[in-house]
């Protein structure tokens, strides 16, 4: 981290932590923070459910909710993006504060529940976003939605002509019953409509879905065998966690999805069994709790084709993406994988 991310990250932790992120997406836009453009290899160029990945690190949706901050995004070093999630209708979510730091833990607890602008501005930022590298939405649903897997499909239809892929959002713990959505019957309802919205779009994009990490082994089984039916392009394992083991922060106790470092293990232990489940038949990409070069390589060992940060930059700043993937090289050539999928999975029994 270099001297002018080590002092912006200081100041900004002086200050509400919602109020901060705000604040850090205005000085993206403003040319305030080094970006150290693309970081690609050989070794690190990738394929992922029909996507060119100059590298395999991706931004995980919530940090640019509205998709206002594309163009210093797409020259962080990532390898794609994904922004959101966008529901029907704009929203304010719940009530503030919802967003906590939890610095001895390297963590955060959040319960925006949704809050975003709605799925007609996001599209059309959307429509005038960088092309360098992929760019996909996270679909939501309205918090008072009668019909919430319908809000899915409308999100998609209004979004998908702008973006290359689209998540799937079952598993937000803010938003009241939306993880019952991901119970076999009714996340079979929801994808059926979703994929047939897909297929009514001028130009396939893949669709992915993000499975919450605290499911039973029998629950993640269903979930498993749903995805691969539906003809899911790929899964994302995990969004955040309800538990609050071994927490030492003052906020420890807060409503909300607790994301960060404490999650690593639990959300790569399910990515290992996802790997398992699927036989490596679908593309798995692994969030939670990574930070550096070694933990972007275990998940990618434990199955995962790509993966994905957010809260980490919280603590490390945003060029942390770029040191991620230029690591995750060095360890891929260190143990002689000529590129990444050839490490895909090869250390996923660690995790069983």
């Amino acid at each position: 981290m270099n001297l002018i991310e080590r002092a912006g990250l200081m100041a900004l932790h002086r200050l509400d932590p919602e109020l901060a992120h705000g604040l850090s997406l205005r000085a993206l836009n403003a040319g305030l923070v080094p970006l150290p453009g693309p970081v690609t290899s050989p070794r690190l160029k990738t394929r992922l459910a029909g996507l060119d990945l100059a590298n395999p690190v991706g931004l995980a949706a919530g940090f640019d909710k509205n998709a206002t901050a594309l163009s210093p995004l797409a020259r962080a070093g990532f390898g794609f993006l994904e922004v959101g999630a966008a529901t029907p209708l704009p929203q304010p979510g719940n009530p503030k504060p919802r967003l906590f730091r939890l610095a001895q833990d390297q963590a955060a607890i959040n319960r925006f529940g949704f809050n975003n602008d709605g799925m007609q501005a996001i599209a059309t930022r959307l429509a005038s976003r960088p092309r360098s590298l992929p760019i996909g939405l996270n679909l939501g649903a309205n918090k008072t939605s009668p019909d919430r897997a319908a809000d899915f499909a409308h999100v998609l239809a209004a979004c998908g002509p702008h973006v290359d892929f689209a998540t799937v959002n079952v598993s937000s713990p803010n938003t009241e019953k939306l993880r019952d959505l991901q119970g076999a019957a009714a996340l079979t309802a929801l994808l059926d409509r979703v994929m047939e919205t897909r297929d009514s779009l001028s130009r396939r994009i893949p669709v992915f879905l993000k499975i919450a990490p605290d499911l039973s082994a029998t629950e993640l089984a269903e979930i498993a065998q749903v995805a691969m039916a539906a003809g899911l392009d790929a899964i994302i394992a995990t969004n955040t966690t309800l538990a609050r083991d071994g927490l030492k922060s003052a906020d420890r106790s807060q409503t909300g999805g607790l994301s960060g470092a404490p999650l690593f293990e639990k959300s790569t232990r399910v990515l290992a069994q996802l790997s398992q489940l699927t036989d490596g038949k679908l593309p798995l990409i692994g969030v939670g709790g990574i930070a550096t070069p070694e933990q972007a390589y275990q998940k990618i060992r434990a199955g995962a084709s790509a993966v994905q940060l957010y809260t980490a930059m919280v603590y490390h700043g945003i060029g942390l993406a770029a040191r991620i993937a230029t690591g995750l090289d060095a360890l891929l050539e260190r143990d002689g994988f000529a590129n990444l999928a050839d490490a895909t999975g090869t250390g996923r029994a660690d995790w069983l």
